[in-house]
């Protein structure tokens, strides 16, 4: 057998349960081979029934002495068998499960699992029942412990036994196991066979065994994970045809100047770091992470100037038409005093003024432009693209931003910036191709948002305290989780939201509505309205997540707000406090749990993105925060970025030294190609 062969070569794997492994997303037996157990049984020492107390999970071992059936008044079947070691005695119970009768003979040897507990009824002292494990064997057998029992994910046709089974005959009866590390990289960091591991971690002899084979495994996924983002970013720096900016001269020097603030020690910092990619001889890749209203965009800005200084065109990619347009106001209101021009390439332009856009942009008439995913249309030619940068750049796949870095004749510089705060671990993980800059703290004058966290019952006095922000002058926004009713009964939608506030308490005041299913021009519309300041209250669903800049929004009031992750809450609330004036976030809790509070009270008291992004990473696991972020990298099966810190960074290291020993370069290169070409399909292309 082969490792790429079909589930179906294995024993007792037949056309069903063929069909059930590969709901579990098993095709193969390399699948089954890498998925893991979710916990373990320790059977590593036997509990004398002597010593047995009530609330001890503990591995035991006697001679059946009796067994007693009954039939419950619930119809339910009982049986009850009543074991012996000689130092006291513990029944064991199954419900259901009538086909034991037939193997629980008296003098027969148990070998059980579980937890103990007081019995009720029948024999008196301890009882076990939900056995964890049970072994029936010869009464001649010698009570001995055993490892370390794995317990996987499981379904009701998929059950533990059959698992066991079939891991053991995949261990015994397959291939061997082939090494994927370079021997330099399993010296250095002290690592065992890659074939001893897997046996360890499927069945481990004891707990120490276990964490070594683990160890061993998660640092073999990160190190490939991040050998392949190493290897595209020397690719790029490699092969492309690469542009080399001067250092900043008079036009970047009048427009620093010219700013109507001091920049921050950070974005001085990230200032320079960019500047410095932009003057190597290799093509930048840089990501900047910054919280909402941190000022990524002068940032962006200054680089943008620097390209057209060296007599290049710069392109600003933003998700939605409307910042798109918001940066072209503030571009050209920062750029007055200079001769730049700029270009705004908007799918809300007339079929002329759009084919005059296109002309310009080709002749070099335009040095900027400005525009959503238009930007990487066919008809776009640019005549000498140097730098391209791309707003809120987790809206855009590898394959949009790729297409926009294609539209030069040489490769231009790429600067992507993103205001979704992300743990350092992660940022290690997914971005690994990237040079990494973080501005975490806000400038000064930037007027913190006060948060509350309120239940339900508080929403009455909650929209009065809106209906007062606005009369005096302000904005405000409301956000729901749904759109409409039927998604989810018990929660209120956007439009039922709506329909309650402008025909209640809000009647009379100008209020909009907006959300996902709405037509791009409607839903255009509709925050222009809100953004000149027609639309006084905005409900909304989280399309707003990324959107336009309201300096009289003060307040915004999300309902239902712990169906929402911290980090998106984040975001949100980032909406407001963009002016002079004091804001308020209100988050209406929909439920009591007690995770759910914790969480509101994190934002209640913490105002960094970043340490929101850690907090929520722990709360939510990383399984759920990789979500789209991982663009065609493998899944991390046995690896977890919470967790294991420390060998992420080992793993890294690893990496890069691996990147400069050519022999071992090649050996991992092979590894990617042969054996990760499907999961690591953007690594694979190295």
């Amino acid at each position: 057998m082969e490792w790429e062969d079909d589930l179906a070569r294995l024993k007792g794997v037949g056309p069903k349960k063929t069909t059930a492994l590969a709901r579990l997303g098993l095709g193969t037996l390399y699948d089954l081979l890498t998925y893991y157990p979710r916990t373990y049984i320790d059977q590593t020492a036997l509990t004398p029934l002597g010593r047995l107390r009530a609330g001890d999970e503990a591995t035991v071992s006697g001679l059946l002495m009796n067994l007693k059936e009954r039939r419950a008044q619930s119809g339910v079947h009982v049986l009850t068998a009543i074991i012996s070691d000689g130092s006291g005695y513990l029944s064991l119970t199954w419900f259901n499960q009538s086909f034991l009768k037939k193997k629980l003979l008296p003098g027969r040897r148990i070998l059980a699992t579980g937890k103990a507990n007081y019995a009720y009824g029948g024999y008196g002292g301890l009882a076990m029942t939900n056995l964890a494990a049970l072994e029936i064997l010869d009464p001649a057998a010698e009570p001995e412990p055993h490892g370390m029992l794995p317990v996987y994910p499981a379904t009701e046709t998929l059950t533990q036994n059959f698992f066991r089974q079939a891991v053991r005959q995949l261990l015994t009866e397959c291939p061997a196991i082939p090494e994927v590390l370079p021997d330099s990289v399993r010296r250095r960091y002290g690592l065992p066979d890659r074939a001893d591991a897997f046996r360890q971690v499927h069945f481990p002899d004891n707990p120490a065994g276990l964490e070594t084979a683990r160890t061993r495994l998660a640092f073999e996924e990160l190190y490939l994970i991040q050998c392949g983002l190493l290897l595209m970013k020397r690719k790029s720096q490699r092969q492309d045809r690469a542009i080399r900016h001067l250092m900043n001269s008079q036009l970047v020097e009048r427009v620093y100047a010219s700013l109507p603030f001091s920049l921050t020690e950070e974005q001085e910092r990230t200032w320079r770091e960019i500047a410095a990619d932009m003057e190597k001889p290799e093509t930048m890749r840089r990501l900047v992470q910054g919280d909402v209203g941190s000022g990524k965009t002068v940032i962006a800005l200054l680089a943008l100037v620097k390209t057209v200084e060296n007599g290049y065109q710069g392109a600003l990619m933003a998700p939605t038409e409307i910042l798109a347009r918001q940066h072209y106001d503030t571009f050209t209101e920062m750029l007055s005093g200079t001769d730049i021009r700029l270009g705004l390439l908007s799918g809300r332009l007339g079929a002329k003024q759009h084919r005059e856009m296109l002309e310009q942009i080709a002749a070099h008439e335009v040095d900027i432009v400005i525009g959503t995913h238009a930007l990487i249309q066919d008809k776009v030619r640019y005549d000498n693209l140097g730098l391209v940068v791309t707003d809120e750049q987790h809206r855009f796949g590898i394959a949009q931003r790729a297409e926009l870095t294609k539209k030069g004749a040489r490769t231009p510089d790429v600067l992507v910036m993103t205001a979704t705060p992300i743990p350092r671990t992660m940022t290690l993980t997914v971005y690994g191709d990237l040079d990494v800059s973080r501005i975490e703290n806000l400038p000064p004058g930037r007027r913190p948002v006060r948060t509350f966290a309120r239940q339900a019952s508080r929403r009455p006095l909650i929209y009065q305290f809106v209906k007062k922000e606005i009369l005096a002058g302000r904005q405000a926004y409301v956000v729901c989780p749904l759109i409409e009713e039927g998604e989810e009964t018990t929660l209120p939608s956007a439009e039922r939201v709506y329909e309650e506030l402008t025909g209640g308490l809000f009647k009379g005041i100008p209020c909009g509505l907006v959300h996902g299913r709405l037509k791009p021009k409607e839903k255009e519309a509709v925050m222009q309205s809100f953004y000149q300041g027609e639309t006084k209250l905005l409900v909304a669903t989280t399309v707003i997540e990324v959107g336009v800049n309201v300096p009289n929004a003060t307040v915004m009031v999300v309902e239902n707000a712990d169906r929402f992750g911290l980090a998106q809450l984040h975001q949100l609330r980032g909406r407001i406090g963009r002016g002079p004036f004091p804001s308020y976030c209100i988050l209406i809790a929909g439920g009591n749990s007690t995770t759910a509070w914790e969480r509101l009270a994190t934002l209640e008291r913490t105002a960094s993105g970043f340490d929101l992004a850690e907090e929520d990473l722990r709360l939510r696991g990383p399984g759920q925060f990789f979500g789209s972020m991982q663009h065609g990298l493998g899944d991390l099966k046995i690896a977890n970025v919470l967790r294991d810190t420390d060998i992420l960074l080992k793993a890294r290291q690893a990496a890069a030294e691996t990147m400069t020993r050519e022999e071992d370069l090649a050996y991992v290169r092979q590894v990617l190609m042969l054996q990760y070409k499907r999961r690591f399909a953007n690594v694979a292309r190295v």
